[in-house]
């Protein structure tokens, strides 16, 4: 996420820790991590009215849409593996969404440096067969139009016959979370990224929410689409094994690894171990106390 971030004036902070001779990567429970962004590359962010176009509100629309979009495309025959989702909770009524988590292991090589070895966890949206019968991977993602200038919906109107038009315009807006999705299927392995078209249907009547409806939906080869939109992987690789290297040189401990908004500065600050973790470490102590 950090490839296209030094216009976007979002940002989060990753959990670092360094363990011998071992890095880990992580978000904290409680962020925004996982939340998309909206129009974050724009010229003006988003936001400025309030209501349902504040920043907060399309920020939840727009990953609501994509959890939505991504299980509409999956048929009902669901493609099982033998191992169960590891974030499936017995003790909740609430079935997890459906996905695949690959965990891949993939070289760092820089010149004249230590070779290292990356271990992420990936996920899958879904299985496809192609027509000479061959399995593909397919990664799902959602693009939403928000701004209806008059109530209308310009994608709409134009998105059978200027489709490559509306595309354009959303990687000038969206170029982070466009290299995001794009960076997730490389490293997934997956062969598709299918891209959906999602408008808001206005409500009828003030007591109504706001809709949503699909338009039209696109494929694209990830790495073609990389090239689309001149996202160099070996630069982003390179970025990655600069932060590596960085971090390497930490002493055993915790840190944080945060991105200034708007600026293309990224600083590490030291942190107890016990950070982010004194919630469940007071619910811990209540139970033992009853």
């Amino acid at each position: 996420k950090q490839w296209y971030q030094r216009r976007v004036a979002i940002t989060a902070g990753i959990i670092i820790q360094r363990v011998g001779s071992r890095l880990f990567f992580d978000k904290r429970d409680d962020s925004d991590f996982d939340l998309l962004t909206v129009n974050e590359t724009a010229n003006e962010l988003p936001g400025g009215d309030g209501g349902s176009n504040s920043l907060t509100k399309l920020s939840l629309e727009a990953t609501y849409i994509n959890q939505n979009f991504s299980q509409q495309c999956l048929k009902r025959e669901a493609k099982t593996y033998k191992r169960p989702n590891p974030f499936a909770n017995e003790e909740d009524d609430n079935e997890p969404s459906s996905v695949a988590y690959r965990y891949r292991k993939i070289p760092l090589l820089g010149p004249g440096a230590e070779p290292l070895t990356l271990i992420c966890r990936c996920e899958v949206d879904a299985v496809t067969t192609s027509a000479n019968g061959e399995e593909k991977y397919m990664n799902i993602k959602a693009l939403n139009e928000w701004d209806l200038k008059g109530g209308a919906s310009e994608w709409r109107q134009k998105l059978d016959t200027q489709r490559g038009d509306i595309l354009t315009t959303e990687m000038k807006n969206n170029k982070c979370k466009l290299a995001k999705w794009t960076v997730s299927s490389i490293l997934a392995g997956s062969d598709l990224l299918k891209f959906g078209y999602v408008t808001r249907s206005m409500p009828r009547s003030s007591g109504e929410s706001i809709g949503h409806s699909i338009l039209g939906t696109q494929e694209f080869i990830p790495k073609q689409f990389a090239a689309q939109i001149s996202l160099d992987m070996n630069n982003a690789w390179g970025i990655l094994r600069v932060i590596v290297d960085r971090c390497m040189q930490l002493k055993d401990g915790k840190y944080v690894l945060y991105k200034e908004p708007g600026k293309g500065i990224l600083r590490i600050y030291k942190v107890p171990l016990n950070t982010f973790e004194e919630d469940n470490d007071d619910s811990d102590e209540e139970e033992e106390g009853k």
